[in-house]
């Protein structure tokens, strides 16, 4: 493969991906704005070519680009925000996305983004001229993770379910500065809507991890081990997104946690990527 175009690339998960799928790739160009999840990117891929704003690319400046993809802002499509979907301004960018293909011309194109209403769906679907795949990360990872894959790779099929549960994350000694105080965990213990729960070893799957996973709230899965309430650590976090342990470790938890949050589940990508002719 000669170049690839990273779009809202995060921390570089695609180029994990890209790397577990065994492809080979000249120049690896990243839009970001995200200083902290660029930190990451650089601290373990420094080839990488950062160009900043994708409202700011120009499309005619680029050649030999084989694929692009991207993860565009879902805030504006997600059933636990207001759904406001493509009038949502970071919803938007997909368009950004669209011009890009629209200007390059790339081989391939990966989009990947959350459940959403189906009229949001149809417009991304009618501007692509694909319909998504759905792929839930719970196939080659403890985490219940729902997601759509717009592409043009052709032939792809489920990824077989590896039956990973949530014990193979854990970590054997994990840092007490991850635990609840007691204020927290009655929040989560007393929460209404139902989700109040810890989970455990021997619970199989736990939820989606956010970008605001830092923040104690009583929406987020936390766990319940040896005795203790705790948050999952940054590391349980990167297994649950198929990343390796300690990828993130150049940035504050707080960071980690947000970048974590906001990538792909390596492993659906590298599968995805894998049906590449």
């Amino acid at each position: 493969m000669n170049n690839v175009l990273s779009l809202f690339d995060g921390m570089s998960c695609g180029q994990l991906a890209l790397n577990r799928a065994g492809i080979v790739y000249n120049n690896y160009y990243a839009s970001e704005i995200d200083q902290y999840a660029i930190k990451i990117t650089q601290k373990n891929f420094p080839n990488t070519i950062q160009l900043g704003d994708i409202q700011k690319i120009n499309g005619s400046n680029f050649s030999d680009i084989d694929l692009i993809m991207g993860g565009s802002p879902c805030q504006g499509f997600t059933f636990s925000g207001k759904r406001l979907g493509l009038n949502d301004p970071r919803s938007k960018l997909f368009f950004e996305f669209v011009r890009l293909i629209d200007e390059i011309k790339p081989k391939w194109f990966l989009l990947e983004n959350v459940r959403m209403k189906k009229q949001d769906m149809d417009v991304v679907s009618q501007h692509l001229g694909v319909q998504p795949i759905f792929i839930n990360s719970s196939l080659v990872s403890a985490q219940n993770r729902p997601r759509l894959y717009w592409t043009n790779i052709p032939n792809i099929i489920l990824p077989q379910d590896r039956g990973i549960t949530l014990s193979s994350i854990f970590e054997s000694n994990p840092d007490p500065k991850h635990n609840l105080t007691q204020p927290a965990i009655n929040r989560v213990l007393n929460h209404k809507r139902g989700r109040g729960k810890f989970f455990t070893r021997q619970d199989k799957k736990i939820g989606t991890i956010t970008a605001n996973y830092a923040k104690i709230c009583k929406d987020y899965p936390f766990i319940f081990d040896n005795g203790v309430y705790r948050k999952l650590t940054p590391v349980e976090c990167e297994r649950l997104q198929t990343v390796p342990d300690n990828y993130t470790d150049c940035v504050s938890d707080v960071r980690r946690y947000h970048a974590i949050g906001n990538g792909w589940t390596v492993d659906v990508i590298s599968h995805i990527l894998g049906f590449i002719p």
